[in-house]
């Protein structure tokens, strides 16, 4: 009886792991959606609230800072009290803030339920990729699930331009902070039956109290100090202090956790060099692709006079791209011939879409302009990520598997925040001095664009490098077990044979 009773309910766990993978992308996807479907309705929301063009980009900038800042606290403490439990709380926050932004009515209460939004997704999302690595430990699975994962992160841009124009003209834009209430409800509910209880290894092993305010206000003022240069400028004495303190604010956070007894951030996942080498480079990488997409909107919506939803559609090629690759192609590659094998050529045509889509004029036809830089960064992106976040996770003991995903997605939002920062700062001010030698304004933007989406090749093209020169060389085999990581005095030590 025990014989034909066990594989029905190994098949039963088998299916319910899938399936809770479904959930977290679920969760996931709610995030990533909020993160772009309010920018299509931002006309709506300065015209209904009354807000001014510069207090209007606090409707952005007041989630931005709490998400970027508390995303590294949120993935170490899923380590030590629950990876689960902090899911599901920062889902719960999530949700709540969704329907505070929805029931706004003043500008204050729409910026305050902002941040509180932003404190819920960094808690969500900062774990996930920790609790798919702990999931799916063998190579072959574990590039499947990074490959949704990656596939989620980039349709649910797309799909939000498309909700975001489609609810804000349909109904108004209160409407696409409601639509996230059924989708967290639902998601908490099938996350307490299907996902997997863990304690965590306890605060006792790592609540520095020091550390985390040190690396929270740290990160936090650079995402404030970021955004705060569209309007003061990268060479203005607020932009050069507060970058000033940053920088104390991460020496003192370093120096305190080398001598902590039990660190927030043991500063032992960087010994790795391919887990910090891929943080590097997906920053690099993401600052250029972030400020195409971005500034590639505005030029569309400026120069080509796209509709909201026409935007959305000109991208959608990118989405589907990357979901081809990522829901299959990419983990067959990262298996057969190792992550680093994929990265490359994926980086390679990442940066060949952006110099062909700086070759765009001011009356591009997509067909012939548009589509195929837009395939190549789609086909680029698709082999790119799911290859990064296998390599930045893969020095990750189980205990740090939390942090390991939290720096993933910090250096992401960072990186996004600092690239989109400097090329829209560079476009606007080319803009403006060809527009103030008499050039037109269509030819002018244009021009300004090209410029950001040229230097984002080259910021792609230097984290070309840095894989080609600082990454170790390695094959990851469907049929090879995960290295153990080597245990020091008590604590797992991170080395190049463990990544």
């Amino acid at each position: 009886m025990t014989e034909t009773a066990a594989p029905p309910a190994a098949a039963r766990a088998e299916r319910d792991r899938w399936i809770a993978l479904v959930v977290l992308c679920a969760g996931f996807l709610m995030i990533i959606l909020d993160q772009t479907i309010v920018n299509v309705a931002l006309p709506s929301i300065q015209s209904d609230l009354g807000f001014s063009q510069s207090s209007l980009a606090w409707v952005v900038n007041a989630y931005l800072i709490a998400f970027g800042g508390l995303l590294l606290l949120a993935g170490r403490l899923g380590d030590l009290i629950g990876r689960k439990r902090m899911f599901l709380v920062g889902l719960a926050v999530f949700t709540l803030a969704s329907l505070l932004c929805g029931a706004a009515q003043t500008q204050e209460m729409l910026i305050g339920a902002r941040f509180i939004q932003g404190i819920g997704g960094a808690m969500t999302s900062a774990v996930i990729l920790g609790m798919i690595v702990a999931m799916f430990p063998k190579p072959a699975e574990q590039a499947r699930a990074i490959g949704i994962y990656a596939f989620v992160a980039s349709a649910g841009a797309s799909i939000g331009l498309l909700a975001g124009g489609a609810l804000t003209e349909a109904i108004n834009w209160h409407w696409i902070f409601f639509v996230n209430l059924p989708i967290g409800i639902a998601t908490a509910i099938l996350s307490v039956r299907l996902l997997e209880h863990d304690e965590g290894i306890g605060l006792d092993r790592g609540a520095d109290l020091p550390g985390a305010v040190l690396i929270v206000s740290a990160l936090m003022l650079a995402v404030y100090t970021i955004v705060g240069t569209t309007d003061h400028g990268w060479d203005s004495a607020q932009t050069l202090i507060l970058g000033a303190v940053t920088v104390a604010l991460l020496v003192g956070f370093v120096a305190r956790e080398a001598r902590a007894t039990h660190p927030l951030v043991p500063l032992r996942i960087f010994r790795s060099r391919t887990v910090t080498v891929a943080n590097l480079v997906q920053a690099l990488m993401v600052a250029g692709l972030f400020g195409m997409f971005f500034l590639g909107a505005l030029y569309m919506q400026r120069v080509l006079h796209y509709g909201a939803i026409d935007v959305g559609l000109a991208f959608l090629p990118v989405a589907l791209t990357i979901g081809t690759l990522s829901l299959g192609v990419s983990a067959r590659l990262i298996v057969r011939f190792g992550a680093r094998a994929t990265l490359l050529p994926g980086l390679v045509l990442v940066s060949a879409g952006l110099v062909l889509f700086q070759r765009a004029p001011v009356d591009a036809s997509y067909l012939v302009d548009l589509f195929p830089a837009l395939l190549l960064l789609g086909v680029g992106a698709g082999l790119s990520f799911p290859s990064l976040m296998t390599l930045a996770m893969s020095g990750a003991t189980p205990a740090d598997s939390g942090l390991a995903s939290g720096l993933v997605n910090t250096t992401q939002q960072v990186g996004g925040a600092l690239g989109l920062a400097v090329l829209a700062t560079l476009s606007t001010t080319r803009s403006g001095d060809l527009v103030a030698d008499g050039a037109s304004s269509a030819s002018a933007l244009t021009s300004g664009y090209h410029l950001a989406w040229a230097i984002g090749a080259g910021l792609v093209l230097a984290a070309l490098a840095l894989t080609a020169t600082l990454l170790p060389p390695g094959r990851e085999r469907a049929n090879e077990e995960p290295a153990e990581v080597p245990v020091r005095g008590g604590r797992p030590a991170y080395s190049e044979e463990a990544a």
